[in-house]
């Protein structure tokens, strides 16, 4: 197996970052959408979001240089209540 460049390695970290952001984002906005279509719709990017970040993550280990991946994610907060882990 051969190991990113550091350039790559770089650009790969930013777009796990990015795509953390934009998991977030969706996943935290569900809680304040009251239309079903549009919450259905974040909700596949959610989804989509945690498959892309797998895959992403499986392609970090070829890096050079890493950096820890936390393995929990945030759990949000929904009615004012707390919501299930996104996994």
């Amino acid at each position: 197996m051969e190991k990113l460049a550091p350039h790559e390695s770089l650009d790969l970290h930013e777009a796990i970052n990015f795509k953390t952001l934009c998991l977030l984002k969706s996943k935290l906005m569900q809680g304040l959408v009251f239309d079903q279509e549009l919450k259905a719709l974040m909700q596949k990017d959610v989804e989509q979001s945690i498959q892309a970040l797998t895959e992403l993550q499986s392609s970090y280990e070829l890096a050079p240089f890493q950096a820890p991946v936390p393995q929990n994610r945030p759990t949000p907060i929904v009615n004012g209540k707390v919501g299930k882990h996104i996994e």
